[in-house]
């Protein structure tokens, strides 16, 4: 049996703003999403039918089943052919950082891989189908920094600098239907229509800070250790930007220098060996999410 490889990033949304909700109960978005270097790992193969085996640290309480999102997507683009597919957890589970949308991301990509399909118009063709399992799975595709608006459809890639990060959970699931069902607020401002060039990771920085999360306070409301996560990374120092991801329960510190991120996630394990920690470059990893024969 031959086996494809391919890496499944986590998803960070760098701003997430509520821009209305649509008549069938679907909320707008306006969301600059990049992806990190930690992320989840799947090994896919062909087979008669689709299975699926879960492994890793973090993958107690996952389906394995129908319901899992990776086995789902690979059905989807898999057009009457079967796939054995292993799937290494790394990410915390309902998170805010994509895990479930990059599993099934990076199962799609593997499955066209095998199929000889991975190319622009196969990547566009998997992107408008899995929008029926999420608004985060379309984006997770690329896996490179992209502007997302609408339901989760409207993606235009975008170059930002990369951004040296703390990535941050509590341990805490979060629901994201129930901080969608306590939003106070669902027509907010959207960002502005043009971004502006960025010469570097500190003036990226400071234009997200006039930017928001507009899930943040609902989450914080339901979690409050979220609050908590939030003021600790603030008081890191080198810490230019605390700001929570997605729907939450994983926040990210924003940094000058990775020596500065490397530092202060050093002083939060210390300080905080529960919590799941991680530290990276954020910004475009297509490169590293691309399948490879094993």
């Amino acid at each position: 049996m031959t086996w494809t490889d391919v890496f499944a990033p986590a998803k960070i949304n760098l701003t997430l703003h509520i821009t209305g909700q649509r008549d069938d109960g679907y909320h707008l978005l306006d969301t600059l999403v990049v992806f990190a270097p930690v992320g989840d790992t799947l090994r896919v193969a062909p087979a008669e039918e689709f299975s699926l085996r879960l492994e890793g640290p973090e993958a107690a309480g996952l389906p394995a089943n129908g319901d899992n999102l990776a086995l789902r997507a690979a059905a989807m683009v898999g057009e009457g052919q079967g796939a054995a597919i292993v799937l290494e957890k790394l990410l915390p589970v309902a998170s805010g950082i994509g895990g479930g949308s990059a599993d099934a991301a990076a199962a799609a990509r593997a499955v066209l891989a095998e199929a000889g399909a991975l190319d622009t118009d196969g990547l566009a063709r998997a992107e408008a189908a899995l929008l029926a399992l999420g608004a985060d799975v379309p984006m997770c595709i690329a896996s490179r920094p992209v502007r997302v608006r609408g339901i989760g459809e409207g993606l235009e890639p975008v170059a930002l600098p990369p951004l040296p990060a703390v990535l941050v959970n509590p341990r805490v699931p979060v629901s994201t239907p129930q901080i969608f069902r306590s939003l106070t607020s669902r027509v907010n401002p959207p960002m502005p229509e043009r971004l502006p060039e960025f010469a570097g990771p500190e003036s990226l920085i400071d234009w997200l800070s006039g930017m928001r999360n507009d899930m943040e306070p609902a989450a914080i409301a339901l979690e409050p250790v979220i609050g908590t996560l939030l003021s600790e990374l603030a008081a890191l120092p080198g810490c230019r930007l605390a700001r929570m991801s997605g729907s939450g329960a994983t926040c990210f510190g924003l940094f000058a220098s990775m020596a500065e991120a490397g530092v202060a996630a050093g002083a939060l394990r210390r300080a905080r060996p529960d919590w799941w920690i991680a530290e990276g470059l954020l910004g475009d990893q297509q490169a590293r999410a691309m399948p490879r024969r094993g």
